[in-house]
């Protein structure tokens, strides 16, 4: 493995609700040195499930997206509140967003989101064993719940609406990951 550029200096340029934009210098091990820009890692920890229910259906949510100004599908996901435990961020946001908790909650795997440009990094987590508890949450409009078999997963992948990565590689660990119960 390379052994990771000297950092020489960072910049804050701009910062801006929850996004700090900075500029640092680095020196690679071959002497080069070049400036980089990124949208600073943030200081709390984000999570995103996969819900599923009883029926096999993941529980997904059709929300609004100011990045692409569109209504897409999606996972429950939000910020973990400072000094929460991860899995009970993850539990409130289900709650929140699609008016169930999870008794069981299991992390899938770390993601991050444009790691050439961005310091976020977002846990995924099945959550399953689910029950009905809402909690108010802080979005501007109710979120439509939208119940998918995971046998038809494929189908959804299709979608237009279902676009997002880090969205469709979550499902697909936890398709595998309920696979591997079922078939072991």
């Amino acid at each position: 493995m390379p052994k990771l550029p000297e950092i020489l200096e960072v910049r804050q340029l701009s910062s801006r609700g929850m996004f700090r934009f900075e500029e640092f210098d680095l020196r690679f091990s071959n002497g080069v040195e070049r400036t980089y820009q990124r949208i600073a890692p943030g200081a709390r920890k984000a999570v995103m499930a996969v819900p599923v229910n009883e029926r096999d259906e993941v529980l997904l949510i059709r929300e609004y997206c100011g990045g692409v100004h569109e209504y897409l599908l999606t996972l429950p996901k939000g910020a973990v509140e400072p000094g929460e435990d991860p899995r009970d961020g993850m539990n409130r946001e289900l709650k929140e967003e699609i008016g169930f908790g999870a008794r069981h909650i299991e992390p899938l795997r770390d993601f991050t989101l444009a790691p050439g440009h961005m310091g976020f990094e977002i846990t995924a987590m099945l959550a399953t064993d689910l029950y009905p508890e809402a909690l108010e949450g802080d979005e501007p409009e109710p979120l439509e719940v939208v119940r998918w078999p995971l046998a038809k997963l494929p189908e959804l992948f299709e979608l237009p609406d279902l676009s997002e990565a880090r969205v469709i590689a979550a499902l697909v660990l936890a398709r595998q990951v309920l696979n591997n119960r079922t078939s072991g």
